[in-house]
Protein backbone atom coordinates (compact mmCIF):
# COMPACT_ATOMS: atom_id res chain seq x y z
CA UNK A 1 0.00 0.00 0.00
CA UNK A 2 2.83 2.37 0.87
CA UNK A 3 4.50 1.62 -2.45
CA UNK A 4 1.26 2.36 -4.32
CA UNK A 5 0.85 5.64 -2.40
CA UNK A 6 4.41 6.73 -3.20
CA UNK A 7 3.87 5.76 -6.84
CA UNK A 8 0.70 7.83 -7.05
CA UNK A 9 2.40 10.84 -5.45
CA UNK A 10 5.35 10.53 -7.84
CA UNK A 11 2.98 10.34 -10.81
CA UNK A 12 1.23 13.53 -9.67
CA UNK A 13 4.55 15.31 -9.18
CA UNK A 14 5.82 14.19 -12.57
CA UNK A 15 2.63 15.30 -14.25
CA UNK A 16 2.81 18.66 -12.50
CA UNK A 17 6.41 19.15 -13.55
CA UNK A 18 5.55 18.24 -17.12
CA UNK A 19 2.71 20.75 -17.24
CA UNK A 20 4.93 23.42 -15.68
CA UNK A 21 7.65 22.73 -18.23
CA UNK A 22 5.16 22.97 -21.10
CA UNK A 23 3.85 26.25 -19.76
CA UNK A 24 7.40 27.54 -19.45
CA UNK A 25 8.10 26.61 -23.06
CA UNK A 26 4.88 28.31 -24.19
CA UNK A 27 5.70 31.51 -22.30
CA UNK A 28 9.28 31.43 -23.59
CA UNK A 29 7.96 31.12 -27.13
CA UNK A 30 5.68 34.12 -26.75
CA UNK A 31 8.42 36.09 -25.00
CA UNK A 32 10.88 35.37 -27.81
CA UNK A 33 8.30 36.44 -30.38
CA UNK A 34 7.74 39.74 -28.57
CA UNK A 35 11.51 40.33 -28.39
CA UNK A 36 12.02 39.93 -32.15
CA UNK A 37 11.62 43.67 -33.01
CA UNK A 38 14.20 44.62 -30.41
CA UNK A 39 16.63 41.93 -31.57
CA UNK A 40 16.15 43.01 -35.20
CA UNK A 41 16.83 46.67 -34.31
CA UNK A 42 20.02 45.73 -32.45
CA UNK A 43 21.25 43.65 -35.39
CA UNK A 44 20.46 46.41 -37.89
CA UNK A 45 22.49 48.91 -35.90
CA UNK A 46 25.63 46.80 -36.41
CA UNK A 47 25.07 45.87 -40.05
CA UNK A 48 27.27 47.35 -42.81
CA UNK A 49 25.48 49.04 -45.68
CA UNK A 50 25.74 46.05 -48.00
CA UNK A 51 23.84 43.90 -45.47
CA UNK A 52 21.20 46.56 -44.85
CA UNK A 53 20.21 46.58 -48.52
CA UNK A 54 20.53 42.88 -49.24
CA UNK A 55 17.41 41.11 -50.53
CA UNK A 56 15.84 39.12 -49.05
CA UNK A 57 16.77 40.89 -45.83
CA UNK A 58 18.66 38.95 -43.19
CA UNK A 59 17.51 38.97 -39.60
CA UNK A 60 20.95 38.57 -37.98
CA UNK A 61 24.12 40.44 -38.85
CA UNK A 62 26.93 38.45 -40.46
CA UNK A 63 29.78 40.98 -40.30
CA UNK A 64 29.11 43.31 -37.35
CA UNK A 65 30.69 46.73 -37.53
CA UNK A 66 30.76 49.95 -35.50
CA UNK A 67 30.92 52.18 -38.58
CA UNK A 68 27.30 53.28 -38.17
CA UNK A 69 28.03 54.66 -34.70
CA UNK A 70 31.30 56.25 -35.84
CA UNK A 71 29.47 58.03 -38.68
CA UNK A 72 26.79 59.16 -36.24
CA UNK A 73 29.38 60.61 -33.85
CA UNK A 74 31.08 62.38 -36.76
CA UNK A 75 27.80 63.97 -37.85
CA UNK A 76 27.01 64.93 -34.26
CA UNK A 77 30.37 66.67 -33.96
CA UNK A 78 29.69 68.75 -37.08
CA UNK A 79 26.42 70.16 -35.69
CA UNK A 80 26.52 73.95 -35.22
CA UNK A 81 24.51 73.54 -32.00
CA UNK A 82 26.44 71.56 -29.34
CA UNK A 83 24.96 68.10 -29.15
CA UNK A 84 25.01 68.28 -25.37
CA UNK A 85 22.39 71.02 -25.71
CA UNK A 86 19.96 68.61 -27.38
CA UNK A 87 20.55 66.03 -24.64
CA UNK A 88 20.04 68.64 -21.89
CA UNK A 89 16.80 69.81 -23.51
CA UNK A 90 15.43 66.27 -23.69
CA UNK A 91 16.41 65.53 -20.10
CA UNK A 92 14.83 68.75 -18.87
CA UNK A 93 11.53 68.11 -20.64
CA UNK A 94 11.41 64.44 -19.71
CA UNK A 95 12.41 64.67 -16.04
CA UNK A 96 10.40 67.79 -15.18
CA UNK A 97 7.37 66.63 -17.14
CA UNK A 98 7.37 63.14 -15.62
CA UNK A 99 7.97 64.16 -12.01
CA UNK A 100 5.60 67.11 -12.29
CA UNK A 101 2.85 64.93 -13.67
CA UNK A 102 3.25 62.33 -10.92
CA UNK A 103 3.15 64.98 -8.18
CA UNK A 104 0.23 66.90 -9.68
CA UNK A 105 -1.82 63.79 -10.41
CA UNK A 106 -1.19 62.43 -6.91
CA UNK A 107 -2.08 65.70 -5.19
CA UNK A 108 -5.28 66.04 -7.22
CA UNK A 109 -6.30 62.39 -6.78
CA UNK A 110 -5.95 62.37 -2.99
CA UNK A 111 -8.93 64.65 -2.18
CA UNK A 112 -11.02 63.03 -4.91
CA UNK A 113 -10.38 59.58 -3.45
CA UNK A 114 -10.62 60.31 0.28
CA UNK A 115 -12.93 63.31 0.62
CA UNK A 116 -16.46 64.07 -0.50
CA UNK A 117 -17.05 67.70 -1.48
CA UNK A 118 -19.58 69.38 -3.77
CA UNK A 119 -18.72 68.68 -7.39
CA UNK A 120 -16.22 65.89 -6.73
CA UNK A 121 -18.17 63.32 -8.75
CA UNK A 122 -18.64 65.79 -11.60
CA UNK A 123 -14.91 66.56 -11.65
CA UNK A 124 -14.00 62.90 -11.79
CA UNK A 125 -16.57 62.32 -14.54
CA UNK A 126 -14.88 65.03 -16.59
CA UNK A 127 -11.52 63.32 -16.06
CA UNK A 128 -12.94 59.98 -17.21
CA UNK A 129 -14.57 61.65 -20.21
CA UNK A 130 -11.27 63.28 -21.20
CA UNK A 131 -9.72 59.82 -21.54
CA UNK A 132 -11.82 59.34 -24.68
CA UNK A 133 -10.15 62.19 -26.57
CA UNK A 134 -7.14 61.47 -28.75
CA UNK A 135 -4.09 63.74 -28.40
CA UNK A 136 -4.62 64.74 -32.04
CA UNK A 137 -8.02 66.19 -31.08
CA UNK A 138 -6.57 68.36 -28.32
CA UNK A 139 -3.46 69.47 -30.21
CA UNK A 140 -5.08 72.62 -31.65
CA UNK A 141 -6.63 73.76 -28.32
CA UNK A 142 -3.27 73.11 -26.64
CA UNK A 143 -1.50 75.25 -29.21
CA UNK A 144 -4.02 78.08 -28.77
CA UNK A 145 -3.67 78.02 -24.99
CA UNK A 146 0.12 77.99 -25.17
CA UNK A 147 0.00 80.86 -27.66
CA UNK A 148 -2.26 82.94 -25.38
CA UNK A 149 0.10 82.34 -22.48
CA UNK A 150 3.11 83.33 -24.60
CA UNK A 151 4.82 79.96 -24.12
CA UNK A 152 5.30 79.02 -27.76
CA UNK A 153 8.96 78.26 -28.51
CA UNK A 154 9.65 77.44 -24.86
CA UNK A 155 10.01 74.13 -23.04
CA UNK A 156 6.91 75.01 -21.01
CA UNK A 157 4.79 74.43 -24.13
CA UNK A 158 5.74 70.73 -23.94
CA UNK A 159 5.98 70.29 -20.16
CA UNK A 160 2.76 72.00 -19.03
CA UNK A 161 0.34 70.01 -21.27
CA UNK A 162 2.02 66.78 -20.14
CA UNK A 163 1.14 67.61 -16.53
CA UNK A 164 -2.56 67.32 -17.36
CA UNK A 165 -2.38 63.72 -18.64
CA UNK A 166 -5.83 62.45 -17.49
CA UNK A 167 -4.81 58.81 -17.18
CA UNK A 168 -2.49 59.71 -14.31
CA UNK A 169 -5.26 61.26 -12.22
CA UNK A 170 -7.58 58.35 -12.95
CA UNK A 171 -4.98 55.74 -12.05
CA UNK A 172 -3.85 57.46 -8.86
CA UNK A 173 -7.44 57.90 -7.63
CA UNK A 174 -8.28 54.24 -8.20
CA UNK A 175 -5.23 53.13 -6.22
CA UNK A 176 -5.79 55.62 -3.40
CA UNK A 177 -9.32 54.38 -2.89
CA UNK A 178 -7.87 50.99 -1.87
CA UNK A 179 -6.11 52.51 1.16
CA UNK A 180 -8.25 51.96 4.29
CA UNK A 181 -9.68 55.14 5.77
CA UNK A 182 -8.99 53.70 9.23
CA UNK A 183 -5.25 53.80 8.51
CA UNK A 184 -5.37 57.48 7.62
CA UNK A 185 -7.55 58.31 10.60
CA UNK A 186 -5.16 56.49 12.94
CA UNK A 187 -2.27 58.56 11.60
CA UNK A 188 -4.20 61.79 12.14
CA UNK A 189 -5.08 60.75 15.70
CA UNK A 190 -1.37 60.23 16.33
CA UNK A 191 -0.79 63.85 15.33
CA UNK A 192 0.21 63.51 11.66
CA UNK A 193 -0.72 66.47 9.49
CA UNK A 194 -2.50 66.12 6.17
CA UNK A 195 0.77 66.59 4.30
CA UNK A 196 2.52 64.00 6.49
CA UNK A 197 -0.28 61.51 5.83
CA UNK A 198 -0.02 62.15 2.10
CA UNK A 199 3.78 61.79 1.84
CA UNK A 200 4.39 59.10 4.46
CA UNK A 201 1.35 56.84 4.08
CA UNK A 202 -0.52 57.47 0.84
CA UNK A 203 2.37 57.84 -1.59
CA UNK A 204 4.30 54.73 -0.45
CA UNK A 205 1.12 52.64 -0.68
CA UNK A 206 0.38 53.79 -4.24
CA UNK A 207 3.91 53.12 -5.45
CA UNK A 208 2.64 50.77 -8.21
CA UNK A 209 0.54 53.59 -9.63
CA UNK A 210 3.24 56.24 -9.85
CA UNK A 211 5.81 53.74 -11.10
CA UNK A 212 3.37 52.82 -13.86
CA UNK A 213 2.87 56.50 -14.65
CA UNK A 214 6.63 56.94 -14.87
CA UNK A 215 6.91 54.05 -17.31
CA UNK A 216 4.11 55.52 -19.46
CA UNK A 217 5.05 59.20 -19.34
CA UNK A 218 8.84 59.01 -19.61
CA UNK A 219 9.00 57.40 -23.10
CA UNK A 220 6.33 59.76 -24.42
CA UNK A 221 8.28 62.85 -23.39
CA UNK A 222 11.66 61.35 -24.29
CA UNK A 223 10.46 60.72 -27.83
CA UNK A 224 9.02 64.18 -28.45
CA UNK A 225 10.64 66.39 -31.07
CA UNK A 226 8.95 69.65 -30.11
CA UNK A 227 6.44 69.47 -32.94
CA UNK A 228 4.89 72.83 -33.79
CA UNK A 229 5.59 74.27 -30.32
CA UNK A 230 9.37 74.71 -30.48
CA UNK A 231 11.08 76.46 -33.40
CA UNK A 232 14.45 77.55 -32.04
CA UNK A 233 17.29 75.15 -32.78
CA UNK A 234 18.78 75.76 -29.34
CA UNK A 235 15.59 74.42 -27.72
CA UNK A 236 15.18 71.31 -29.89
CA UNK A 237 15.34 67.84 -28.38
CA UNK A 238 17.62 64.87 -28.93
CA UNK A 239 14.91 63.01 -30.85
CA UNK A 240 14.67 65.90 -33.33
CA UNK A 241 18.45 66.16 -33.79
CA UNK A 242 18.93 62.43 -34.34
CA UNK A 243 15.95 62.35 -36.67
CA UNK A 244 17.43 65.11 -38.82
CA UNK A 245 20.73 63.25 -39.02
CA UNK A 246 18.99 60.01 -40.03
CA UNK A 247 17.00 61.73 -42.79
CA UNK A 248 19.98 62.02 -45.08
CA UNK A 249 18.98 59.56 -47.77
CA UNK A 250 20.17 56.07 -48.56
CA UNK A 251 23.77 56.86 -47.63
CA UNK A 252 22.72 57.32 -44.02
CA UNK A 253 20.70 54.13 -43.69
CA UNK A 254 23.29 52.73 -41.27
CA UNK A 255 23.23 55.93 -39.23
CA UNK A 256 19.42 55.71 -39.11
CA UNK A 257 19.67 52.17 -37.75
CA UNK A 258 22.08 53.34 -35.05
CA UNK A 259 19.75 56.23 -34.18
CA UNK A 260 16.82 53.83 -33.76
CA UNK A 261 18.80 51.77 -31.27
CA UNK A 262 19.98 54.80 -29.27
CA UNK A 263 16.46 56.21 -28.97
CA UNK A 264 15.20 52.84 -27.70
CA UNK A 265 17.90 52.32 -25.07
CA UNK A 266 16.68 54.84 -22.47
CA UNK A 267 12.96 53.84 -22.34
CA UNK A 268 13.81 50.12 -22.38
CA UNK A 269 16.39 50.58 -19.61
CA UNK A 270 13.85 52.47 -17.50
CA UNK A 271 11.27 49.74 -18.03
CA UNK A 272 13.71 46.98 -17.09
CA UNK A 273 14.74 48.80 -13.90
CA UNK A 274 11.18 49.58 -12.77
CA UNK A 275 9.49 46.37 -13.93
CA UNK A 276 10.47 44.30 -10.90
CA UNK A 277 9.34 47.06 -8.54
CA UNK A 278 6.00 47.41 -10.30
CA UNK A 279 5.34 43.66 -10.22
CA UNK A 280 6.44 43.30 -6.60
CA UNK A 281 4.36 46.20 -5.33
CA UNK A 282 1.37 45.11 -7.41
CA UNK A 283 1.49 41.73 -5.67
CA UNK A 284 1.97 43.04 -2.13
CA UNK A 285 -0.11 46.22 -2.07
CA UNK A 286 -3.84 45.31 -2.16
CA UNK A 287 -4.93 46.68 1.14
CA UNK A 288 -8.49 46.07 2.25
CA UNK A 289 -10.45 47.14 5.28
Amino acid sequence: MKVMAVFRVSRKLNRSLTVSFMLFLLLALFGSFMALPLIYTINNAFKPLDELFIFPPRFFVNNPTMDNFYDLMSLMGNSWVPFSRYIANSLLITVVGTLGHILLASAAAYPLAKYRFPGSKALFSIVVLSLMFSPHVTSIPNYMVMSWLGWINTHASIIVPSLAFPLGLFLMKQFMEQIPDALLEAAKIDGASEYRVFWSIVMPNVKPAWLTLMVLQFPALWGTDGGSFIYSENLKTLHYALGQIAQGGIARAGVAAAVSLILMIVPITLFIISQSSVMQTMATSGMKE
